[in-house]
């Protein structure tokens, strides 16, 4: 079963060097490409300051290149939500993608509390100015709590097609003792919905963790070589955490091939330890990945690329 083979470009954007603001002191978390013109990608990631919490703002890259940083933001597109919100301590992205009304910013919010680690819910937000800023849509998750999703509801992958939503998300409802500290438990789900403003709280489950993993979750779906791809983030009790795959005919029904994801990692530096949240886009017959490496992306994010070998007539319908 061939897949995406990936060759490391290294480390694109690292805050120590590009970072603008006390805003974006560490970190570049989940990175998220979005094909803003012919030249420039813009990849949208979370960005901490100096307590951790992070806020939404891009690094644009040249397409042609994508080691070449072009702008960084020179403050949040998106800030954290107002004191009491479900985001008033940070978030990351979801997914990025044009449709009817603007550009949708499906993002996760965080928010401490005093009984459990954090809660991580998701929102909305849209931009009418091509990308430069967001505006939320409410104040309140459009995937909220529920039974079975207690603390956690994340979307990270969604695709408008045929006048609808297919919505794919983690959920997670209880909590993983570590070495003495609580990590978050969490598997992947689906929905699919005509309206963001009801989503319904019937899904399906699209993969659970196995074997000794506790956590599996930031799915990534598209379509390569006719079929839906998921790559997917797996953490286990003994410390690793890096990406998985796993492919579809239907976008509903995953079998997990894990040993054909094609990257690896590096015998040292930024990412040798762990590897996290790939996230792809299509560029002419290359397929390029953006990810974060050790700590959950402290030194920024890198990319790697691959060859599309099946370059004429594949349905590109997400990234």
């Amino acid at each position: 079963m061939p897949m995406l083979t990936w060759t490391k470009r290294g480390l694109v954007f690292e805050p120590a060097r590009h970072g603008v603001g006390g805003w974006m002191q560490n970190s570049a978390l989940t990175p998220t490409p979005h094909k803003l013109d012919e030249e420039t990608i813009r990849v949208y990631a979370g960005f901490r300051d100096v307590q951790g919490v992070s806020r939404i703002g891009y690094v644009d890259v040249w397409a042609s290149d994508p080691m070449v940083v072009l702008r960084v933001s020179p403050e949040p597109v998106l800030d954290i939500g107002r004191g009491g919100c479900f985001d008033d301590n940070g978030m990351i992205l979801g997914d990025v993608v044009d449709a009817p009304g603007g550009l949708h910013m499906f993002y996760v919010g965080f928010q401490r509390v005093a009984k459990a680690k954090f809660l991580a819910f998701t929102g909305l937000a849209i931009s009418t100015d091509g990308g430069d800023s967001f505006q939320r849509v409410q104040e309140t998750p459009i995937l909220d709590r529920a039974p079975g999703r207690s603390t956690i509801a994340a979307v990270h992958s969604a695709m408008w097609e045929n006048g609808r939503w297919r919505l794919w998300y983690a959920v997670g409802d209880d909590w993983q003792t570590i070495g003495g500290q609580p990590y978050p438990r969490y598997h992947i789900r689906y929905a699919e919905t005509a309206s963001l403003q009801a989503i319904p709280r019937a899904d399906r489950v699209c993969l659970l963790p196995r074997g000794t993993e506790y956590r599996i979750g930031r799915p990534r779906v598209y379509r390569i070589d006719n079929r839906y791809a998921m790559y997917f983030t797996r953490g286990n009790v003994t410390g690793e955490y890096f990406p998985g795959l796993a492919l579809s005919d239907d976008g509903l029904h995953w079998e997990r091939h894990d040993e054909a994801l094609g990257l690896g990692l590096s015998a040292d530096g930024w990412d040798s330890r762990t590897l996290c949240y790939p996230a792809l886009i299509r560029q002419h017959d290359t397929w390029l990945m953006f990810y974060n490496g050790n700590d959950m992306g402290v030194d920024g994010f890198g990319v790697a690329e691959a060859v599309a070998v099946h370059a004429e007539g594949e349905a590109h319908v997400h990234a």
